[in-house]
């Protein structure tokens, strides 16, 4: 063995602990392959032995170090060497960083050292089963006709919600490790909780998922029955539970409190809606065999197709409805892509950024599918237009509590806050519908209840809106002693906001 080999500082493991659980999909998920070449525009990946799918150690490695990263430091910030994140998940590159004084810039110390290799060994995972697989349409609507842009239809594979991976982690730990176990904390209470997503399209809903509970081994390498114990652990060969495991919640397992670390600051929004008229979010791809010409998109939930509101149709609802209050403002629709993203169809210059609005996919619930037949009239004689007889089969409301929606704005500025309010008024009031044939009354939505909710690193607050008979009634939740008009002083502040913001930008 060389010298310089022999010369290194090695690793003095004296700890490992191995960590098991069942990672399930709450939404559809696209982990793409990347394959060009395919019956879509996007193809999942899969296992080459087995028709099951794979999921990589990378996309679970990125995604838990991205989830604790924004943790530790909040959103928009840039990754530095000495930070959670780094410690479990190994140091960063130099040459991803700008070259600058400032605090976010990583430090080389006189060795030259730019951290150590992660302690964290993420397997990838094959699914349980052969999965059930979606396929979802999407186009792209010009905000000015209405209607579907040229050539900008796709379609994508999805892993249907319900879909088990087995998931193991294996941690190596030296003597110094309490903050590589907060880390790790961290990492798997946000699978716990529901707030990390996988693949493609997660600020549109897709890639949900939890884990219940996780089986933990550790095992102290000082100890010649835990040596032994790992190096026989699930051996063909070795003793059947050698070593038990602990079950649980990983908090209480490492006995570790993160209630106060968390210094995301973000804007969510939970309403819930009846549906005022049918709905209609068109998918050819949720009936088999003999269906009219259209129907609503479903989705799979526990091996049954349920109605959906997709992410991605409301998503493109609430951006067509803001362009709309901006240009009656006169405000630049530069705050429409900081919320939703940059739209590069009038400007291939825009500097591309995720979207910071996060809209989740929702299931809608007490409704039945009723055909429809329709016809097109001639304009001219009035009769019926030859051969244009078709089919439609929207959802209709058997009851009250038809669906949610989930928002989350991250990072939010107070007029952005206004804006979302803005956009809540009209889907609550009805004047915003969603779906498509709404010039034939469809999509509209009768709001009931709505819960705001404003974290931020100084303060916390909670607002309900609800709908008591004929009355909107609004309430501070966090501060119960408000009256009823303070309460609305509050929220009008943030519409307030908005509207300075437009006079902000014509003095500029």
């Amino acid at each position: 063995m060389k010298p310089v080999r022999l010369a290194r500082d090695h690793r003095h493991i004296t700890q490992r602990i191995i960590i098991k659980g069942t990672l399930i999909l709450d939404t559809p998920t696209c982990l793409g392959s990347g394959d060009i070449e395919g019956v879509t525009d996007m193809m999942l990946i899969r296992d080459s032995i087995s028709d099951h799918a794979l999921l990589t150690g990378a996309s679970i490695a990125g995604a838990l170090r991205n989830y604790v990263h924004e943790y530790e430091n909040g959103y928009g910030k840039q990754e530095k060497i000495e930070q959670l994140s780094t410690f479990l998940f190994g140091a960063v590159r130099r040459k991803d960083y700008k070259n600058d004084d400032s605090d976010q810039s990583p430090r080389r110390d006189d060795k030259g050292d730019e951290g150590d290799q992660s302690p964290l060994i993420v397997h990838d995972s094959i699914s349980s089963e052969v999965p059930t697989i979606e396929l979802r349409d999407g186009v792209k609507i010009d905000s000015q006709t209405g209607t579907a842009t040229d050539k900008a239809k796709y379609d994508l594979e999805l892993l249907a919600a319900g879909t088990e991976f087995p998931l193991c982690f294996e941690l190596l730990l030296e003597k110094d490790h309490s903050q590589i176990k907060k880390a790790l904390c961290i990492a798997l209470q946000g699978l716990e909780n529901k707030q990390i997503s996988l693949g493609m399209k997660k600020r549109r809903g897709f890639g949900r998922c939890h884990v219940d509970k996780w089986e933990v081994w550790d095992f102290d390498l000082a100890q010649e029955s835990d040596r032994i114990a790992w190096l026989t652990f699930e051996r063909d060969w070795g003793k059947q539970s050698a070593k038990a495991p602990q079950i649980g919640k990983i908090s209480e397992i490492f006995k570790i409190n993160l209630s106060t670390d968390d210094k995301r600051d973000r804007f969510t929004i939970h309403a819930t809606f009846n549906l005022a008229s049918p709905l209609l979010i068109r998918s050819g791809q949720a009936e088999t065999g003999i269906a009219p010409d259209v129907v609503h998109l479903k989705s799979n939930r526990n091996g049954e197709l349920k109605p959906v509101l997709s992410g991605t149709s409301l998503a493109g609802v609430l951006r067509h409805r803001a362009e709309r209050i901006v240009n009656t403002l006169d405000i630049s629709t530069t705050i429409v892509d900081d919320i939703f993203g940059p739209d590069f169809s009038k400007d291939k210059t825009k500097q591309a950024k995720a979207s910071r609005l996060v809209v989740h996919e929702s299931e809608i619930d007490n409704t039945t599918d009723l055909v429809q037949t329709r016809i097109a009239i001639d304009r001219f004689t009035g009769g019926a237009y030859p051969g244009a007889l078709f089919q439609e089969q929207p959802i209709f409301p058997q009851g009250e509590k038809n669906l949610e929606i989930n928002l989350e704005l991250r990072s939010p500025q107070e007029h952005e806050i206004g804006l979302l309010l803005l956009l809540l008024k009209d889907l609550w009031t009805e004047d915003l519908p969603v779906g498509g044939a709404i010039s034939v009354g469809r999509g509209r939505l009768k709001g009931i209840e709505a819960i705001l909710t404003l974290q931020q690193k100084d303060k916390h607050q909670k607002w309900r809106i609800f709908q008591n008979d004929a009355q909107l009634k609004v309430e501070n939740i966090e501060q119960v002693n408000l009256s009823e008009q303070q309460v609305k002083e509050e929220l009008q502040k943030y519409v307030s906001e908005l509207v300075d913001y437009t006079m902000k930008r014509d003095h500029e």
